[in-house]
């Protein structure tokens, strides 16, 4: 209950636009950007200060706007997760590097269908996102689901008002799945929703939509879902198999993944492990190659260093999935070139 109401705080407090700081004074090193992993860094954030005296300050405004702050070096880092391409790393002297991983989570509230109990594919999936199925008692999903009751009830959409890596997973998910949506819809951190579509800043802002509007169905970060007992569906993976949102599954999407790439991004989508979470993703910081203040670029290196070797069963409490120590050496040796 403890870790929830903690969860809950964060969350809430990310939708506002809110920051966390450990301390009244002012934070030795400042980021902002991803809502997603606002929770583990603010816990971070509170147990690195009581390890090393040392304050950080995260405010939490969405993957865009973490991009655009630290590309016009308001902050000492920002937080996306939607990763940036090796072309806008150069350009812009960036170095990112991946903290922790997650999965976007499809949710619902559909009165009479339990948690886990209806089953969609990548296709249908799809085309309820683009608004091409309306209804829950559709034939389409019907015939996904047999042997369970669907209303006679309309279809709303929940998304991300704002610009949003979690947004970015989950749409170049269903692109892949579907070209019709790519076509009417797009893939990135904004995109065209249908126009009934109903918004909500954060992942806090989406849940909130979901849970006060009968029929809707929406998409949220793994850790919202799982700590608020939110109504998930089981979604078909690449292996043919319906999975249900978990740590292990994303652990699991992620075990094959090649992380030696410039930028550590590889795609995690969709993966071919009998056991994969089909939406899979992990959250970057960036920092400047060379940052204009030699103790702040230090201060980064050293939180996220500590962080990484002292906070993975924090992380896993708060429903994320640690980086493998694996990945974890590869962070530290890429994040030698933050100078």
């Amino acid at each position: 209950m403890r870790i929830f109401n903690k969860l809950v705080q964060a969350t809430l407090a990310a939708a506002l636009g809110l920051t966390f700081s450990v301390s009244a004074l002012a934070a030795d090193i400042t980021g902002a950007g991803a809502t997603f992993p606002y929770a583990i860094y603010a816990k971070w954030a509170e147990a690195y200060r009581a390890a090393t005296g040392n304050r950080v300050n995260y405010q939490a405004i969405g993957s865009s706007g973490g991009v655009k702050q630290i590309k016009a070096r308001t902050t000492n880092f920002g937080g996306t997760d939607a990763p940036l391409k090796d072309a806008d790393l150069a350009a812009a002297k960036l170095v990112q590097v991946p903290t922790v991983m997650g999965g976007v989570t499809i949710v619902m509230n559909v009165p009479g269908i339990e948690s886990g109990k209806l089953k969609l594919d990548g296709v249908t999936t799809a085309d309820i996102f683009r608004g091409a199925i309306t209804k829950w008692n559709d034939p389409a999903i019907v015939r996904l689901n047999p042997g369970v009751t669907l209303p006679n009830m309309a279809i709303t959409l929940s998304h991300r008002s704002d610009g949003s890596g979690t947004t970015y997973a989950f749409t170049h998910y269903l692109a892949k799945q579907s070209a019709a949506f790519l076509r009417e819809v797009g893939a990135g951190n904004t995109v065209n929703w249908p126009r009934n579509a109903v918004g909500g800043k954060g992942n806090a802002g989406v849940a909130a939509n979901i849970q006060k509007i009968r029929g809707t169905i929406g998409y949220v970060d793994i850790a919202d879902a799982m700590n608020n007992n939110m109504k998930y569906i089981a979604l078909k993976n690449r292996a043919g198999n319906y999975i249900v949102p978990s740590q292990q599954a994303i652990a699991d999407a992620a075990a094959g993944a090649n992380f030696k790439i410039k930028g550590m991004a590889p795609d995690l989508l969709d993966q071919p492990h009998k056991n994969a979470w089909p939406i899979t993703s992990a959250t970057y910081i960036l920092a400047y190659e060379k940052g204009p203040d030699a103790a702040k670029q230090k201060g980064v290196v050293d939180f996220f260093t500590w962080s990484l070797n002292n906070g993975q069963g924090m992380a896993a409490d708060l429903g994320f999935v640690a980086l493998p120590p694996n990945v974890v050496k590869m962070v530290e040796a890429e994040m030698t070139k933050i100078k």
